[in-house]
């Protein structure tokens, strides 16, 4: 699998994984084609001036695109702005064959090793297992749950949210036998 900058002939298969409701299931109702070739995808291309040189939202290539990984400073709720949050969707036919715990991993090694960012952090629903088995696989840990009064909240919200953590030390650690 290899990360690149999304361009503007993406948006298409950015709209098919915005709109999959499978894929959308822990995070929001799915997204129109329109709001994602209108909003969505040209936010990620201003993003690339905007953030420092290698952050931002990549697109997941095997060797078709599978969907995004993001490194970007932290935004969602429960997170401490100062971190840089990970982040990633996957189509479902590609979900069991390791590429999310892959792309995290590349991200977790860009983050530490070429941006030396001291910590990062990603957010779930506590109800995501999947997404929670990534993160752990991955190298992050739980360091805590919340909970957040949701205007509209997802089934298993009632469980609250879950944040998963690595520092720079602790990662290089771990990574060290390998």
């Amino acid at each position: 699998m290899r990360l690149r900058r999304f361009t503007a002939a993406d948006a298409g298969a950015l709209a098919t994984l915005h709109g999959d409701a499978a894929v959308m299931r822990y995070i929001d109702d799915p997204v129109p084609h329109s709001v994602v070739a209108n909003e969505t995808l040209p936010a990620i291309l201003r993003e690339y001036a905007e953030l420092p040189a290698g952050l931002g939202q990549f697109a997941a290539m095997a060797p078709e695109f599978v969907g995004w990984f993001s490194l970007k400073p932290a935004g969602s709720v429960g997170l401490d702005p100062a971190d840089i949050e990970l982040g990633y969707r996957l189509l479902p036919p590609v979900w069991g064959r390791g590429l999310a715990t892959l792309g995290v991993g590349l991200l977790l090694r860009r983050a530490f090793v070429e941006l030396d960012v001291p910590r990062v952090v990603a957010t779930t629903m506590a109800v995501n297992v999947g997404s929670r088995r990534v993160l752990a696989k991955a190298g992050l840990r739980q360091v805590d749950t919340f909970f957040h009064d949701w205007p509209d909240p997802l089934p298993g919200a009632e469980h609250g949210d879950v944040v998963y953590a690595a520092t720079r030390e602790e990662w290089r650690q771990a990574n060290a036998t390998r």
